[in-house]
């Protein structure tokens, strides 16, 4: 906490000098009280009655001028919130090895249904985009507040030759860097991104993983990555039974080299883990806001509260 008019708080120094005269006001009547040798004198001097009343009244009033001291230098608190233009972009591989049936009913349909649930779980403050790879990588839908056009485009996926997971990642942060470039203000940090995605395989056609690695890196973009299949996983091409085979370790280094996070995902079952706080992990902005009300409205309950213990206690207000 910071205050915007620190000069005022000065103040609290009358209430210092406040506190040391009182005390003193009372050593000084108590001297003064002794010094009467007749009993009926010093009963009209010193009535009877709880010396604690006395000084509680006090008390109070001291304590609501501490902190209406306070807040009439402005304090300012700072609060962490998330950040409203974070954005996530879906890479989901649509290669013929997402065919296979180690995941079922299929690693696609797994996907796919993944990818759904990702986007009712992702808070409707971030921004979502869609990328689908094959042979090539195509931006479905740009980043987005409305989840209507990404889980339309999610269902009407269709598979297609190679995997082009490198492309998959530069397509997505191209798509990042221009949504960026319009909604952030000049002269004002970007908005913090992330990129999702789920594959099976290897990098075969198009740009490397490393080239793919370093541009994520230089944007400052993590990749988290998810593996859909298993070792034991085949499809049948043109009468063939063909080993596709998931490959865990390239997609759990792509993770490691970008600073997200890795998983596998034999089951739709075992992705609500991955995707439930990825919103939450996004990106967080400190936010600053003037608290000067809750000091001034303590600071009045305090003086109220000394008023009327005087008026209870004595009658008076002073």
């Amino acid at each position: 906490m910071h205050f915007l008019q620190p000069a005022w708080l000065l103040l609290l120094l009358v209430v210092v000098a406040l506190l040391v005269g009182y005390v003193g006001l009372q050593l000084r009547r108590t001297k003064y009280v002794a010094r009467f040798s007749n009993l009926e004198l010093l009963g009209s001097v010193a009535p009877r009655r709880p010396g604690w009343r006395r000084h509680l009244t006090f008390a109070f009033l001291l304590a609501g001028l501490s902190v209406l001291s306070v807040g009439v230098a402005q304090p300012v608190a700072a609060e962490r919130v998330p950040r409203d233009r974070a954005t996530v972009m879906l890479a989901i591989d649509v290669s013929l090895s997402m065919e296979a049936t180690d995941v079922l009913p299929s690693r696609i349909q797994a996907a796919k249904t993944a990818a759904t649930d990702f986007v009712g779980l992702l808070p409707s403050r971030i921004n979502l985009g869609l990328v689908d790879f094959g042979g090539s990588a195509n931006l479905l839908v740009s980043p987005t507040l409305d989840r209507v056009p990404v889980t339309k485009a999610i269902k009407g996926m269709q598979l297609q030759n190679s995997t082009a997971i490198g492309q998959a990642i530069l397509t997505s942060l191209q798509a990042i860097s221009n949504f960026s470039q319009t909604t952030t203000v000049a002269g004002s940090k970007p908005p913090p991104a992330r990129i999702v995605l789920l594959s099976d395989g290897s990098n075969t056609v198009g740009p490397s993983l490393d080239t793919a690695v370093a541009a994520a890196k230089k944007a400052g973009v993590e990749v988290s990555t998810i593996a859909f299949g298993t070792q034991d996983g085949t499809v049948t091409y043109r009468g063939e039974t063909i080993p596709v085979p998931a490959d865990d370790d390239a997609l759990a280094q792509i993770a490691a080299q970008t600073g997200g996070t890795f998983h596998t995902a034999h089951t739709v079952g075992e992705l609500e883990s991955v995707y439930h706080n990825i919103g939450s992990q996004i990106g967080y902005m400190t936010r600053h806001h003037e608290i000067s009300w809750r000091f001034l409205m303590i600071g009045l309950l305090l003086a109220f509260g000394a008023a009327g213990s005087s008026m209870l206690w004595s009658g008076r207000l002073a």
